[in-house]
């Protein structure tokens, strides 16, 4: 939804709808991403959390996503939400399909159901069967605009949300880069991009990217995310997509931001990905 403060309708099943951090320290996430994109916080009481709460980011009155504290075992960093039509088929379709469901359906007041699974390739995932009053902000500056699925196993990955959501495909990766767009009726929604050989090490994990705005600029920004206690993990750079930069929170948590503005033409088919671990 190009231009759009906020998608208010139900929409097409496997399209991310929502975008949640799990840290270990809920308290010093808000200062720091508060700080960072001027998100304010809105924390409600929530059973699910170690820590009781569940802060809901907004910008401008408008909802961008949520964090939580994580207990110590389990798993932390940006995880997106894809929307579904059915929470309940949608775990039956999970195990079928391969993968583990970790937590639900679970309902939230008025906010619809949700299913922690982790896919077939290992990487955790949420789906939600969205509630008529649901809203997220994004492609517009400090909020989403993208996200990757960093995996080992393309092929389990690739048929497992191929299969779910019915996925069209188009490998924009190139010299050996296997990037792929996946797309629904024809719109790009989501990319799995193969984990490089030196990067066999790290775990399959989602890459969110937050949207800069043009008039800061994406070196701003990961300047200020070093003043605040974050890390520049691979440092600002040109893509056909816009200027990106590679960042972490003060607890580690990776996220990536873009300049849509700062565009250029690297050739046919590159994409975010062709240099950001080239360090």
């Amino acid at each position: 939804m190009s231009e759009s403060h906020a998608a208010s309708a139900i929409l097409p099943a496997g399209t991310p709808c929502w975008i949640e951090l799990a840290t270990p320290d809920d308290a010093a996430a808000r200062a720091f991403y508060g700080e960072l994109f001027g998100w304010e916080f809105d924390v409600r009481r929530d059973p699910a959390p170690v820590t009781h709460r569940y802060s809901i980011a907004t910008l401008n009155g408008w909802e961008t996503g949520g964090l939580y504290q994580a207990g110590p075992h389990q798993p932390t960093g940006w995880i997106p939400h894809l929307a579904v039509t059915n929470a309940a088929a949608t775990v039956e379709w999970v195990q079928h399909l391969g993968g583990l469901v970790t937590l639900g359906p679970v309902d939230i007041p008025d906010r619809g159901s949700v299913v922690h699974a982790i896919d077939p390739s290992g990487a955790p995932v949420v789906f939600w069967q969205l509630a008529p009053s649901w809203t997220f902000a994004k492609l517009l500056p400090g909020t989403f605009s993208g996200v990757d699925l960093n995996t080992h196993d393309a092929s389990r990955a690739d048929d497992f949300y191929g299969k779910l959501f019915g996925y069209t495909s188009q490998q924009i990766g190139t010299d050996g880069i296997d990037y792929l767009e996946w797309r629904i009726n024809a719109e790009p929604v989501l990319y799995r991009y193969v984990l490089a050989a030196e990067q066999r090490h790290q775990q399959p994990h989602w890459t969110v990217y937050l949207q800069v705005d043009p008039h800061r600029g994406t070196d701003a920004v990961a300047g200020h995310a070093i003043m605040l206690g974050g890390q520049v993990v691979t440092a600002p750079f040109d893509s056909p997509f816009g200027r990106v930069a590679v960042l972490a929170d003060p607890s580690g948590a990776v996220f990536s931001v873009v300049d849509h503005s700062r565009s250029v033409d690297l050739g046919t088919g590159r994409a975010e990905v062709d240099d950001p671990y080239d360090d």
